[in-house]
């Protein structure tokens, strides 16, 4: 198994030093592999999670509020996972990686996903431009603070 999951890691730094290495004007000496790896992390789990919104609401029956809390959840469990493993391959205890995620995505979804959204959409943004402006500050944030907080090297 551990073979398996070297060879996972390797060819998934192996994609994005090649996205990286692919970017024009330069930009290539200023983007982290480590980002491009969060993007095509981040691109899965938003998938993943209208994919599990879609069966439960859309399929199953289930109420909007928990099916969306159920999406939610299993995919930024599944972004925890797939980043500690593959993005930023860390060896860190989970505990508190976890705690400090947790953390992380709870203000994360109080300061991006509710009040810049909310705080655009007042000035008298449409609420879908609103939240996309949200969501770059959004994925900045998400990503430094993985980088910088929640898989920082241990010394």
């Amino acid at each position: 198994m551990r073979t398996d999951t070297g060879r996972a890691v390797r060819w998934f730094h192996l994609m994005c030093d090649t996205l990286v290495a692919a970017l024009p004007l330069g930009l290539s000496r200023v983007v982290a592999p480590t980002f491009a790896g969060y993007l095509v992390v981040s691109g899965f789990t938003f998938a993943l999670d209208l994919v599990v919104l879609t069966a439960l609401h859309g399929v199953a029956g289930v109420a909007l509020p928990v099916a969306v809390t159920v999406a939610y959840c299993t995919a930024f469990g599944t972004s925890y996972v797939l980043n500690r493993t593959l993005n930023f391959e860390s060896h860190g205890a989970v505990g508190p990686q976890l705690a400090r995620y947790v953390v992380v995505v709870a203000l994360n979804y109080l300061i991006f996903i509710l009040g810049v959204t909310s705080g655009i959409a007042a000035l008298g943004l449409d609420y879908r431009l609103a939240r996309l402006l949200g969501s770059l500050g959004e994925g900045l944030f998400m990503y430094a603070s993985m980088r910088l907080l929640v898989f920082r090297a241990q010394r």
